[in-house]
């Protein structure tokens, strides 16, 4: 993969099917992949077979990309194996042509620092170079001539080796998501609620992330679980959080442990979703999911997002969905008060927060805590013993505890997660097992 600090310049271009084609977010991504965007060609028209763009609107673009001295041309739109060969034909030598999931690939490929996000980023290449190796494979059968319509030379046996290894890489990931979901079952198991951040790039869930744990006091070189990290990047750049970052956070009376996850972006197709599911089950089997949105968006993408992430989340989760509307240091009282009401069909009670400014970041503890399943109370009476206080500094660094009381027998009252409650009853029995023989 390219580093990410420099890439060279970029000429970025993009076919739209309405007036004035956007081209913020295809800038922001050249940006996060490292390119200096040197100009923009837009269209207003049908997609061309053969070019994507229209054939003289191509011409144009070759010699933007001299006069600007480019060395690549990011599509704002998928490109075809044909119109991607059209295309850089038209082109200057030597300049490269991405579309937009190439792009994003690329960036992935740089942010990918865990042996999970690497197998993911190479899942969704392979998946993303299938359908070529298909369609070459397929034509240079069809007309007995390798390197049909100038498409290269072709392996009859590569569209078996990608799917070969497709198998094989799905295999490593489901062992992975094996480990992690026994991992999330004994953080549970160990009292802990599982909140998930989701949302789209540049929403803020990094910033979110560290004001919800900011006020613990975290010896950052003591000894600690390896998978919770400490600190988690902030910066406003897309795709800064590729694999996942786990803090504890103290909501109430209870532990939980927060989860930022890989952020969504907007036109995604099915198989590089289906090729990063691995990431988002920390977001499908979480107890609740923080739904952040940047409420400084227009209203219409606000609404845009809300249902594609809504589409995302609802296929596979169970847990409840908070919408978060991160940055309202941004907007003013009627703005936000304006897009509120726009938006209360699909986000019909949600927090409204500043995660950069710290603006009811408490009243967001005191949602989380609300939509956590029930605490349930116990209480429990053990004979006093050596035991029976390991039993209490079990519960108290499990539960939450309202009262002990220090007798002939040890009594102990407590708030606490079901599957806890369960433990302690069975330590409890045993501690009163010999007594009863």
């Amino acid at each position: 993969m390219k580093g990410n600090s420099d890439n060279g310049s970029a000429i970025v271009a993009k076919r739209g099917d309405a007036p004035n084609p956007d081209t913020a977010e295809i800038r922001e991504l050249a940006g996060a992949a490292g390119y200096r965007v040197a100009g923009e060609l837009t269209q207003n028209r049908k997609e061309d077979p053969a070019y994507c763009l229209g054939e003289g609107k191509v011409e144009e673009l070759a010699a933007l990309v001299r006069e600007r001295e480019a060395t690549t041309v990011v599509f704002d739109n998928r490109l075809g194996p044909y119109q991607t060969y059209n295309i850089g034909n038209t082109l200057p030598e030597r300049v490269e042509v991405l579309d937009r999931f190439r792009l994003i690939l690329e960036i992935f490929g740089q942010r990918a620092q865990t042996k999970k996000a690497q197998l993911q980023v190479e899942l969704a290449e392979l998946r993303y170079e299938l359908p070529r190796a298909e369609a070459k494979a397929s034509l240079a059968k069809r007309d007995e001539r390798p390197g049909f319509m100038g498409l290269g030379e072709y392996d009859e046996s590569r569209e078996q080796d990608i799917k070969a290894q497709i198998a094989r890489i799905s295999d490593e990931l489901e062992a992975i998501e094996a480990t992690e979901e026994h991992r999330r079952e004994q953080r549970r198991e160990s009292g802990f609620d599982l909140v998930a951040l989701a949302g789209y790039t540049n929403a803020g869930k990094s910033t979110l992330l560290r004001r919800l744990a900011a006020d613990l006091d975290v010896d950052e070189n003591a000894d600690r679980h390896p998978d919770l990290d400490t600190t988690a990047e902030s910066e406003n750049r897309l795709f800064t959080t590729l694999g996942t970052t786990t803090r504890r956070a103290e909501m109430g009376k209870r532990d939980v442990l927060v989860t930022d996850t890989v952020g969504f972006i907007s036109d995604l197709p099915h198989w590089l979703v289906e090729s990063f599911k691995s990431t988002l089950s920390e977001v499908y089997r979480a107890d609740l999911v923080l739904l952040v949105v940047d409420i400084s968006d227009p209203v219409e993408e606000i609404r845009e997002k809300l249902v594609t992430s809504h589409d995302t989340l609802y296929e596979r989760n169970e847990a409840p969905i908070v919408t978060v509307l991160n940055k309202v240091d941004t907007v003013t009282d009627e703005e936000l008060a304006r897009k509120r009401e726009a938006l209360s069909a699909l986000a019909p009670n949600p927090v409204a927060v500043s995660g950069k400014e710290g603006i009811a970041v408490e009243q967001l503890r005191d949602r989380v805590d609300r939509e956590l399943p029930d605490f349930q109370r116990e209480r429990l009476v053990v004979p006093m013993c050596d035991d029976a206080m390991s039993l209490i500094s079990w519960v108290h660094d499990h539960a939450a505890v309202e009262a002990v009381d220090y007798g002939e027998q040890v009594i102990i009252e407590f708030e606490a997660r079901p599957a806890i409650v369960e433990q302690s009853r069975a330590k409890a029995a045993d501690l009163a097992a010999p007594a009863e023989g």
